[in-house]
């Protein structure tokens, strides 16, 4: 079975930060993403993905699927911006440098591939980042270190539920799958496309009423265990920040704040190298 989200234990650095750190780490590295459409900054973020990547030596086979789907998805959506807006780059960056035409509107330009090329750096800035958030982030350390910062645990602890079952729910439906096509529904890649996914719709709802009947299960032990009683509660996974915490979110709060210097040294969102 293809896990798509699962926490992978592995000695690292990465690792051994906390929970908060990690999840603070990602928003601040998400914002300077999101913030700016400097090439140059959006190119040294994937790099920096790549070796931290490396450091916390999470397998490519671990993340495959995902980063597959991800491909996909930046190819559609460049596409998608293409058709509906091909001149979209000219008017950002005020100039027009014709490459070729394909027929009417549809002019390739040197301003077009170029906001394009920021688009695929977007993508390959933040979504391995939030791959590697979710596969070396324990659950449980994950819920403490929330806690600790000031989340309140009833909301910590049902964070933690989610992340956990996201593997349970995958195995349920293979088992379902499994048990369906002994039953002679035909879920192999002989068949087309539309006729597969009519069978996984049979997967469905034995998934959602296994689900609902694993949260009534699940509900009921807390519930008899006390669940909420009281303001606090300690945690067997709860661990201390340490200068590593402090230093991984200091390095993420400086990418953030160069992305928003960048944006006033440009004068707004977009670095123009075409004046």
């Amino acid at each position: 079975m293809r896990n798509i989200f699962n926490y992978v234990d592995r000695p690292s650095p990465i690792h051994r930060l906390t929970g908060a750190t990690k999840l603070v780490c990602l928003l601040l590295w998400s914002f300077a993403a999101m913030l700016t459409y400097d090439t140059r900054l959006l190119a040294v973020l994937p790099v920096l993905s790549l070796g931290m990547f490396m450091l916390s030596r999470i397998r490519l086979k671990d993340v495959s699927f995902m980063l597959g789907f991800t491909v996909v998805f930046m190819v559609l959506n460049n596409v998608l911006v293409f058709l509906f807006a091909p001149q979209h780059g000219v008017s950002l960056y005020g100039t027009r440098h014709k490459l070729f035409s394909l027929g009417g509107n549809y002019v390739v330009t040197a301003e077009q591939l170029f906001y394009h090329l920021n688009l695929v750096l977007k993508y390959l800035a933040t979504i391995p980042i939030v791959l590697l958030f979710v596969c070396t982030t324990n659950p449980s350390e994950f819920a403490a270190s929330l806690n600790r910062i000031g989340v309140k645990y009833s909301v910590a602890c049902a964070v933690a539920l989610a992340l956990r079952y996201i593997p349970d729910i995958q195995r349920e439906y293979h088992d379902i799958s499994r048990a369906q096509q002994a039953r002679g529904i035909e879920m192999s890649r002989k068949q087309s496309l539309v006729k597969r996914l009519r069978s996984a719709g049979a997967i469905l709802i034995p998934l959602i009423l296994s689900s609902m009947d694993r949260i009534e299960t699940i509900s009921n032990a807390m519930s008899l265990r006390g669940f909420g009683k009281n303001k606090k509660r300690t945690w067997y996974m709860g661990r201390r920040f340490t200068a590593a915490d402090f230093a991984a979110m200091a390095f993420c709060a400086l990418l953030l704040a160069a992305s928003l210097w960048l944006n006033r040294v440009n004068g707004g969102r977009f670095w123009n190298p075409f004046q």
